[in-house]
């Protein structure tokens, strides 16, 4: 038998309400009205957490709502919820100094000037992969390249949400095997194995994706530029973008990579007369009030979390999904499912692995799992369901950029869809497991 949910008790189902009111609430009025604008994020998610704060924990009358409101604050001021909260600042005021001193324009020209017409979507995907992998964080990544994938999408003919769409696909590629990702870090520490064992078993299973996302991506109708077209472009503009691939290239931190980014941008901008110093400083504020509602979001969902824990309502879903595993194909789906509902629950694919890890790890040493298979699995379904997840980071910041609903873009997240596709048929088949017994056999 597996340890009883790695020292946790079995939680209560109370604990899931809130999310589960809020999902309800937020798909019927989306479907119901016709359009998922019609009730913001922050509502329905403010009102998920009033659900939380009413609801009681059995068997607990010594806890007082003032308690409560400490337990929200602590979970909202969580350390990775207020660095995502910089980010989204520094993506606004990025994006904000970026499209006034042009860059975006420039950027778009010039991929449109060297890149065949075929080649302008998946290239722009592949972009994203790479600079993902670089940077180790999909969220840098989706503030760097939505703009120029927005103008792009309006010079090309192609739906806004599916360029979105595309960029988020890519930008979780480097989140899932990025080895300064976090989400990587905390799989394979949780689960004891080497980065580069984990990335050997990972790649396999998600470069059928890759493939095949790359070649529905090219058969996408555009208006193609016309051959002989010259799009014009000031390479100059363009280098807050090269600051922020190479820098990322170079392992430099996120955020020291959107500041020199915002830096470079003013000094240009000035340099150009597209701005004074003083509206600069305009031009950066107006960029991060775009980005103050997804912040506001992230430190409500925070504090959603905390107060389920409370709850019991993870403590819940952990012995839900754990408490008849018993051969190794159950125990790889059982670690999946935990994973995914834990992302879809914390809209945090790091928390969630954290969360997961202890049990994949009893789960991998009773049914024979390589350690190494089960931390590539965490990290694939985590990152995966975190770039569907409407209420999500990267797609928050993708809606609020494109100025559309999150949700009109999960369809075109072909590549999350197809790592999920994937990641199950490769369970099923039991594949990479076998074909790398050689290089990653047993476990610690």
């Amino acid at each position: 038998m597996l340890k009883e949910d790695a020292g946790k008790g079995k939680g209560g189902f109370i604990g899931l309400l809130p999310l589960i009111i809020f999902l309800v609430l937020y798909v019927t009025v989306g479907i119901g009205s016709g359009s998922f604008d019609n009730i913001p994020l922050a509502i329905g998610i403010s009102i998920a957490c009033i659900v939380a704060f009413i609801l009681p924990k059995k068997g607990d009358k010594e806890t007082t709502f003032g308690d409560k409101v400490t337990i929200f604050c602590k979970g909202g001021g969580e350390n990775t919820l207020i660095l995502m909260v910089i980010i989204y600042l520094l993506a606004g005021a990025f994006y904000g100094v970026a499209n006034s001193m042009h860059a975006v324009d420039s950027m778009v020209n010039f991929g449109l000037s060297i890149l065949p017409g075929r080649m302008i979507l998946p290239g722009l995907f592949l972009i994203a992969c790479l600079v993902s992998f670089s940077m180790g964080t999909s969220m840098g990544t989706v503030s760097a390249l939505i703009p120029i994938g927005i103008a792009l999408s309006s010079k090309i003919g192609v739906n806004v949400a599916l360029v979105c769409g595309l960029i988020v696909g890519g930008a979780m590629f480097g989140d899932n095997l990025s080895f300064i990702s976090d989400t990587t870090i905390a799989a394979t520490r949780m689960l004891e194995v080497e980065m580069k064992d984990k990335f050997k078993a990972n790649i396999l299973m998600v470069l059928p994706a890759v493939i095949i996302n790359v070649l529905v991506l090219a058969f996408v109708k555009i208006d193609a530029p016309a051959a002989g077209t010259v799009y014009a472009y000031n390479f100059v503009n363009i280098i807050p973008y090269i600051l922020i691939i190479l820098l990322s290239l170079m392992g430099m931190n996120v955020m020291q990579v959107m500041l020199v980014g915002i830096l470079g941008g003013v000094v240009i901008g000035l340099f150009h007369g597209d701005f004074t110093l003083l509206e600069s400083l305009k031009v950066v504020h107006t960029g991060m009030t775009w980005m103050e509602d997804m912040a506001l979001i992230a430190v409500l969902v925070g504090g959603l979390v905390a107060l389920m824990k409370y709850l019991g309502g993870i403590d819940w879903l952990l012995h839900a999904l754990t408490r008849k595993t018993k051969t190794r194909r159950g125990g790889e789906l059982a670690i999946a499912s935990l994973v995914s509902l834990l992302d879809i629950a914390t809209t945090n694919n790091t928390i969630s692995i954290i969360s997961a890890g202890p049990i994949a790890r009893d789960i991998s040493d009773e049914m024979g799992i390589d350690r190494r298979r089960a931390a590539s699995i965490l990290d694939l379904f985590s990152s995966a369901f975190n770039g569907l997840s409407p209420y999500a980071g990267q797609l928050l910041v993708a809606g609020a950029m494109a100025k559309i609903s999150p949700v009109t873009i999960i369809p075109y997240v072909w590549y999350c869809l197809m790592m999920i596709v994937f990641g199950l048929i490769f369970i099923g088949i039991g594949w990479p497991n076998k074909f790398t017994e050689k290089s990653l056999i047993g476990n610690k």
